[in-house]
């Protein structure tokens, strides 16, 4: 039953646009109606009208420990008895930055801000300053964040400079956003070929994680770290979602590929809302006060996101072994898929990450996964839900695994799985 949540969301869109406060939330795209969460704890989730529901969706990626875990809760505890924000620095702050330069090397130094979406841009500005270029290169397909130039895609030709994707956006301020493929050097070839002395930084998802998870092809991400090495610009990393999630040390250890700057999120605060850029000392300085690429934010560096974040990294860096056990746990559901789909869907998985795209054949780009079936996929939606099993309310988003998914949980999981897509197979 969703009686209350029902109530919930319409009374909510009298004083919310839409009802929600991000725009997948009002699973419009599953033709359901929104879930309003009451509590979780562990792999569980309880919506207000008390369903209990296995949690695939880890408040799309930071829970990598599960829900509310006990040393998390109570360093948050204990810093809000401090005080809530104080606009200052404060001593979590540096340890928190200090620890990022330990598990990611490449970020000698980093700024601490409020959301993946201000880290994003952030990179992008100190690119620029840095570089004296305007464009930026970024893929169909991958999401950075809602900043004005980042909100776009190809236009008539996937490697002109894009149009904006959102009312508001003015032609302006996209125009120095250049789109190439993901997955595709000839792409970001021709880009470079034309507009090499113009290119500030090419910003990718090292694993495309916005589109559903598409995993880079194999050397892709060297490729892209000689391109700009070669021609001046920097290689920027949004590991919003992989950062801490694919290892200890992100998509950059995990493919041994080291980029310029780094954005991150999701993870580095815990559940808490946080976003972090940062990368090599020489660029960094830059940022003022050192430096005259200007960005500031009162509650920057907040001294409850950074308790969160900093004891969820020190359980993280206290048991690596999670990594494996989270590549585990995801492989079992992958296989699940693939068993009872027999090459009617594609499954995508690397380390904790999964998408399960109903469509045949692989899935390696923007295009491959648009041709993805949104109807089957709302149905296989809804068919879990209805069985206590909460995954993304849309085709193009992840699949998180967290440790505090049992191996109960798992293996229920692959049976309601295979049994929803045997019965949508028999439906074809």
């Amino acid at each position: 039953m969703d009686t209350k949540s029902k109530e919930l969301f319409e009374a909510a869109k009298r004083h919310i646009p839409g009802g929600v406060n991000s725009p997948v939330r009002a699973f419009g795209a599953v033709g359901r109606t929104p879930r309003f969460i009451a509590s979780a704890h562990g792999s569980r989730i309880t919506d207000v009208d008390g369903n209990e529901m296995i949690d695939y969706v880890c408040s799309w990626g930071p829970c990598i420990l599960g829900h509310a875990h006990p040393r998390v809760i109570e360093a948050v505890i204990r810093a809000c008895r401090d005080g809530l924000t104080f606009g200052a620095p404060t001593k979590r702050e540096a340890e928190l930055a200090e620890l990022i330069a330990e598990l990611m090397p490449s970020m000698e130094e980093s700024r601490l801000v409020n959301s993946g979406t201000e880290a994003v841009m952030s990179a992008v500005r100190l690119a620029r300053g840095f570089t004296g270029r305007d464009k930026i290169v970024k893929f169909k397909g991958c999401y950075h964040g809602h900043s004005d130039g980042l909100l776009v895609k190809a236009g008539s030709g996937a490697l002109t400079s894009s149009v904006p994707d959102s009312a508001g956006v003015l032609a302006d301020n996209a125009k120095n956003t250049l789109i190439a493929q993901y997955n595709d050097r000839a792409s970001v070839e021709k880009l470079f070929s034309e507009h090499a002395d113009r290119i500030a930084a090419v910003l990718v998802e090292p694993v495309a994680a916005n589109m559903g998870v598409i995993l880079p092809a194999r050397e892709f991400l060297s490729f892209l770290r000689r391109i700009t090495r070669q021609n001046g610009a920097l290689l920027i990393f949004d590991e919003v979602i992989t950062g801490f999630r694919l290892s200890l040390g992100g998509a950059q250890e995990y493919f041994h590929v080291t980029p310029d700057l780094t954005t991150l999120g999701k993870i580095a605060g815990g559940g808490m809302p946080i976003g972090v850029y940062g990368g090599k000392r020489e660029i960094m300085e830059l940022v003022a006060p050192a430096g005259p690429v200007y960005q500031a934010g009162t509650l920057s560096g907040n001294p409850v996101a950074t308790a969160a974040g900093l004891e969820t990294l020190r359980i993280l860096q206290e048991d690596p072994g999670i990594y494996e056990r989270l590549e585990r746990k995801t492989g079992q559901l992958a296989a699940a898929v693939n068993k009872a789909a027999k090459g009617t869907v594609c499954v995508n998985q690397i380390g904790s990450l999964m998408s399960v795209f109903f469509t045949e054949g692989s899935v390696t780009d923007y295009e491959r996964a648009v041709s993805s079936d949104t109807g089957r996929y709302a149905a296989y939606f809804g068919e879990l839900l209805d069985r206590g099993i909460y995954t993304a309310p849309s085709q193009f988003e992840a699949m998180f695994v967290s440790d505090a998914h049992t191996a109960e949980d798992i293996a229920y999981t692959c049976r309601v799985m295979e049994e929803a897509l045997s019965k949508e197979k028999e439906s074809l």
